[in-house]
């Protein structure tokens, strides 16, 4: 060949794309636990977006039910953010509140001296574990995928990228975008040709 080379293209690592539930998995996640407390958790790492650490140091100083908002403290890279609550999340969270009198800390736990602290993520992610395997969910759920799960539908739902990207506390869009390759958004829905096939005039 004249000694000339043929320059094929990098083939780039494969790029893993995040676990996300169905909006029915999540309602039947959401209503498997039989203590009101893991039904509020779940609800919030759904509903709010948070990772696994933010829940864990969420105080009840950080519910405004009035503005109907989460204060986030020192997020991921100690960013400080606010997310929506939902009416759903209020009638919840006052319910909990009234009848489990948290101090301090909206999801209490022990340390090994038996001092009240925030829940551990160890414990975070047992409720998770726990109800994914009493609802019957084949795929694999942590608090991680209730976030994706909960950026993919709100990009379903209408929600912009840069929204999306301020809710999720993200430095950079970059870490948004992965969002729009996993949502069925766009002009048009994907679809399987095997759908169309059987189905021409």
């Amino acid at each position: 060949m004249n000694g000339m080379r043929l320059k094929l293209p990098s083939i780039e690592k494969s790029k893993k794309l995040p676990v996300v539930l169905s909006k029915s998995e999540v309602k039947l996640l959401l209503k498997t636990p039989k203590l009101l407390k893991h039904r509020i958790l779940i609800g919030l790492l759904y509903g709010c977006g948070l990772r696994c650490f933010e829940l864990r140091n969420l105080q009840l100083k950080d519910l405004d039910f009035d503005r109907k908002m989460l204060h986030i403290r020192q997020g991921k890279g100690r960013k400080d953010r606010y997310v929506p609550l939902c009416d759903m999340h209020i009638r919840g969270l006052k319910t909990y509140i009234k009848s489990e009198h948290p101090k301090q800390w909206c999801f209490n736990g022990f340390d090994k001296d038996g001092k009240v602290v925030g829940l551990s993520s160890r414990g975070i992610q047992w409720v998770v574990k726990e109800a994914r395997k009493v609802s019957g969910i084949e795929k694999e759920v942590s608090p991680h995928v209730l976030r994706h799960s909960y950026a993919t539908h709100l990009l379903e739902m209408g929600l912009d990228i840069m929204s999306l990207k301020d809710l999720l506390g993200h430095a950079n869009i970059e870490t948004t975008l992965i969002y729009l390759h996993i949502s069925q958004m766009g002009r048009q829905k994907p679809f399987s040709p095997l759908e169309k096939l059987y189905n021409t005039d």
